[in-house]
């Protein structure tokens, strides 16, 4: 089938392939870290595919979740069990210089500990697969594994070797900051990767993790055209704590840029990433930045930043979202929702307007009374984030997933919302 794109987008979106040097590959095809990585996805506004009359393949239900290792404590079995989960990813092992599995880190500690073992148990008890991540992250270290036949190899014998020791069911490639000229050789580690470890034991599988921008989509073809089963698009981090305040996956954007998620669809379709082994990655924490005093109403979103936001993970901030008086105010444009905190103790907006100074302070309280400074919290709920899955679904992608599994504990609506996706019931 053809996706039904053409002319000038279609040679543009060729030559970024081109460039890339991935050849003639990109024939189009039907469809559409923790806060981990910082900067925006640099989505091209201008690879945007017409309209195609071909109608997408049908969606598939999976449910794919990252576990960082520092979600791997006593409790997280059992909230795995309880979640429902078509692959599990523990996050992750990364590599040495030589090639070795580097034992010393974190990572490696507790996915083959006895929490990440029970972990994997549970979740092959539940009828998961289980994925061990390798990571590698920053463009000198990726340039020397990538640019190095004998590392190359030595990475794949110790990951294909620690795979088998856990009983796991693949691996999953997450390499982030690389120089597009190695996209090619990144294709043919994943490639070689796969090949070694079907070569173990039939059944297995490798999947990748690649960013929602252009080098992303490039890294994503690259990856199937070698064989990789599954690609998680990391379809977040459009917004960090750099940036200016608002979703940090965006169905669309109030300040005008065209960096979404339907950008970023667009972008891989264009590329011809195939969207049956494609899986949309979603956010299950959003960033709070210190703001000037909201405005009334619905005007208070998008109160201008004092300084730099940081991540908000779900599960540590209960006592706002169990909370049957913190109302959020709901962001219909970006598909997130916006709490506004004071200090104080009270919830914006508040019922007077405030600006800030033209030197950014926030105005002064009255004589006698401390200054109220306030906290602006964009965040997905179990609403915002079943409209963004729903378009999965509208173009025919294999499934859903989500960073980070553990971040939502607590919380029974995220779970429940997964479960209705897996069993292809409406999402809302």
């Amino acid at each position: 089938m053809t996706h039904g794109w053409r002319g000038p987008r279609r040679v543009l979106a060729l030559g970024i392939v081109a460039v890339l040097g991935l050849g003639s590959a990109c024939s189009p095809a039907p469809g559409p870290t923790s806060p981990r990585a910082e900067g925006e996805p640099a989505v091209s506004p201008t690879i945007a595919p017409t309209p195609s009359p071909t109608p997408p393949p049908k969606p598939g239900h999976e449910v794919f979740g990252f576990i960082p290792y520092w979600e791997m404590d006593a409790g997280i079995a059992d909230h795995v069990a309880a979640t429902t989960l078509s692959t599990v990813a523990l996050f992750s092992v990364t590599n040495t210089v030589k090639g070795a599995i580097k034992t010393g880190s974190p990572g490696y500690q507790k996915i083959t500990g006895g929490v990440g073992r029970g972990l994997i148990q549970a979740a092959h008890d539940h009828g998961m697969r289980v994925e061990l991540v390798f990571s590698s992250f920053g463009a000198a270290r990726n340039r020397r594994l990538l640019e190095g036949s004998g590392i190359q190899a030595a990475v794949t014998t110790s990951l294909v070797a620690l795979a088998g020791d856990l009983g796991v069911d693949g691996i999953n490639v997450d390499v982030e900051g690389l120089d597009p000229l190695l996209v090619p050789a990144y294709g043919t580690f994943v490639g070689a990767l796969r090949d070694a470890l079907l070569a173990a034991g039939p059944g297995r599988q490798v999947s990748v993790a690649t960013t929602a921008n252009t080098l992303g989509a490039a890294m994503a073809l690259a990856a199937t055209d070698a064989g990789a089963d599954r690609v998680f698009m990391m379809a977040y981090d459009y917004r960090v704590g750099g940036s200016s305040p608002g979703a940090t996956a965006p169905l669309a954007r109030r300040d005008g840029s065209e960096k979404d998620l339907p950008a970023s669809l667009d972008l891989y379709a264009a590329l011809g990433v195939p969207v049956q082994r494609t899986i949309l990655g979603l956010p299950l924490y959003g960033y709070a930045w210190p703001v000037a005093a909201p405005a009334a109403g619905d005007a208070a979103i998008g109160a201008p930043e004092l300084g730099r936001g940081e991540a908000w993970i779900l599960r540590r901030h209960l006592d706002v979202l169990l909370n049957p008086a913190i109302v959020p105010l709901h962001d219909a444009l970006e598909s997130v929702e916006v709490y506004l905190l004071g200090s104080d103790g009270s919830v914006g907006p508040s019922a007077v307007s405030a600006s800030p100074s033209a030197s950014g302070a926030v105005p002064s309280a009255p004589r006698g009374r401390p200054t109220v400074t306030w906290q602006a919290v964009y965040v997905d709920s179990p609403a915002t984030l079943a409209t963004k899955m729903q378009l999965a679904l509208d173009r025919g992608f294999a499934g859903v997933g989500f960073w980070a599994i553990g971040y939502e504990r607590g919380l029974p609506g995220f779970t429940d919302l997964m479960k209705q996706f897996a069993a292809g019931k409406p999402l809302g």
